[in-house]
């Protein structure tokens, strides 16, 4: 596995927002997002097996952990990372991209999946693996990422069309400026969570956080 770093902040999106967490970020993803914020994450991980990837998350000592990326679905080891941190009783979030099939994950209580669906201003909106709407349950959260009215409406299609069965979360690219996207989810009654990015609110444009 190749780690690009690992830390402890409070969790910045979606469900879980503000809580203390332990965030590993994998290198490298299959998607090339025009609005992507972790470019950096694309290489220069150090490699890292399971084991010492839990040892590190041990050390910090909060019980919720994080792994994001980059797509940590790439990582070869994730599902025995994903595992062993359920065993040593770690709440575990894993953010994807949503392009990769899910049904390998293990269906844990303890375990969040937080899947993006890309928009079309990202220039990916064309890579969902469209299974995995179908797999996700109450436990985890469905996210869209939205520049302009285009993402949204693309986004109330995608509503439309599929059966969900979690949370929702709308959220701006860039993360701060919700006033529009507010404003359209309220005028439609549509039945999501718009949310800022809480670590950008806080620290702005920064690493490891």
């Amino acid at each position: 596995m190749k780690v690009i770093e690992t830390f402890v902040s409070l969790q910045g999106e979606g469900v879980l927002m503000g809580t203390p967490t332990t965030f590993v970020r994998f290198e490298g993803c299959n998607l090339d997002c025009k609005w992507c914020d972790t470019k950096y994450a694309r290489e220069g991980g150090k490699e890292m097996s399971a084991n010492e990837v839990l040892d590190e998350v041990e050390r910090f000592g909060v019980p919720f952990v994080c792994l994001t990326g980059g797509e940590p679905m790439l990582q070869d080891d994730i599902l025995v990372l994903v595992e062993d941190l359920l065993d040593s009783e770690h709440h575990v979030s894993i953010e994807t991209n949503g392009s990769l099939p899910l049904d390998t994950l293990p269906n844990s209580e303890d375990l969040l999946i937080s899947m993006d669906v890309k928009c079309p201003s990202s220039g990916m909106s064309d890579s969902l693996h469209r299974d995995n709407l179908e797999f996700l349950g109450p436990r985890d959260q469905l996210k869209f990422i939205i520049a302009d009215r285009v993402d949204y409406l693309f986004a109330k299609k995608v509503l439309r069309e599929n059966e969900i069965n979690c949370p929702i979360i709308m959220t701006p690219v860039g993360g701060t400026e919700l006033k529009d996207l507010a404003s359209w989810v309220l005028n439609d009654r549509l039945w999501v969570r718009v949310l800022p990015q809480l670590h950008k609110l806080i620290w702005g444009e920064k690493r490891g956080v």
